[in-house]
């Protein structure tokens, strides 16, 4: 009766988030006086699938099936619900990102399993089970008690430490029966970015405001975010005003994102914009305002004109990469 975890694999590698929900569902196995079972879809080496084992995972299952191509929310949510009930798993964690949202409802639905989103917290009681999770767009939280059987959790990124363990795991493939009606939904085109990284991936986020004030000033941001290996985003006021494409733009009313680092540039942090990044495990803010808002929630503040700080920032990480 294992705790089964779905690792999502990007081209065949894992990520920190990856670790982070092995590095979850292994310390609620210790708590159920259990062990920890991956399951992974798609083409992932061995080494990269054994490295699930330093996370605490004792097994891995992966996944290969030729009619998969990208994300089929009904093939996967089948797969992982056939790996669950034959390790006995009662308890599933998936992230809280694009893919664990598409694929949690209908596993609940099919595996007839209590679901909780955006949990922050391992489980202050399990019997009854009662987890933590946030609502009203991270500004507060809840404790919800979970009465089914089989538990399904989303995990929120970065709300749990990377716990490193020597451990032995096992490595197995995993022949899943997959039926026409899993791929009843069709994918006509796919469109991938290139050069450029994803905000929903980046593990480094540059973002500007109107304290910009304008799209001819946004060469330093693009810059720093290049040196940093850094996505880039924006306000929504940005977007409306065309400075940057609105696929940029991270808020309530945009992306949700969860960096390990954001770096606020010219941003006031109203409340909707604060509430798409603040999963983020550093901020740092750069504004002339002492009194601006997102002071209030950044770890890292540096007050004065933008203009002048981002050259300077620039410099620095210029000089910290050439030593």
């Amino acid at each position: 009766m294992s705790v089964l975890v779905y690792t999502e694999n990007w081209d065949g590698r894992f990520k920190k988030l990856s670790y982070e929900l092995v590095s979850y569902a292994n310390e609620i196995a210790k708590k159920l006086n259990t062990t920890t079972t991956a399951v992974t879809i798609g083409a992932v080496s061995d080494e990269e699938l054994k490295k699930l084992g330093n996370y605490g995972a004792s097994k891995v299952c992966f996944v290969c099936n030729s009619k998969i191509k990208t994300l089929e929310n009904a093939a996967f949510t089948s797969i992982i619900a056939q790996v669950a009930e034959k390790e006995g798993s009662k308890i599933i964690v998936l992230s809280n990102g694009n893919s664990g949202k598409a694929i949690a409802p209908r596993l609940s639905a099919r595996l007839k399993a209590g679901y909780v989103s955006a949990v922050v917290a391992l489980p202050s009681s399990l019997d009854p089970f009662i987890i933590r999770k946030k609502v009203f767009t991270g500004k507060a939280f809840v404790n919800i008690v979970i009465k089914s059987e089989i538990k399904i959790l989303t995990l929120s990124q970065n709300s749990f430490e990377l716990i490193s363990t020597e451990n032995n795991i096992t490595v197995s493939s995993f022949n899943a029966v997959l039926q026409d009606k899993d791929f009843s939904v069709h994918l006509e085109e796919v469109q991938k970015f290139t050069g450029t990284v994803l905000l929903t991936d980046a593990e480094i986020v540059v973002s500007g405001g109107r304290g910009m004030k304008g799209p001819e000033n946004w060469g330093p941001i693009i810059e720093l975010a290049e040196l940093l290996g850094a996505g880039t985003s924006c306000t929504r006021p940005v977007s409306d005003e065309g400075w940057r494409p609105h696929t940029e733009h991270v808020g309530q009313t945009g992306k949700i994102i969860a960096p390990n680092l954001y770096i606020a540039c010219g941003i006031s942090g109203a409340i909707q914009h604060v509430a798409g990044v603040s999963s983020s495990k550093f901020i740092v803010a750069i504004n002339k305002d002492k009194d601006a808002p997102i002071f209030e929630v950044a770890n890292y503040g540096i007050i004065g004109d933008v203009q002048k700080v981002l050259p300077e920032l620039i410099k620095a990480v210029k000089a910290a990469k050439a030593e």
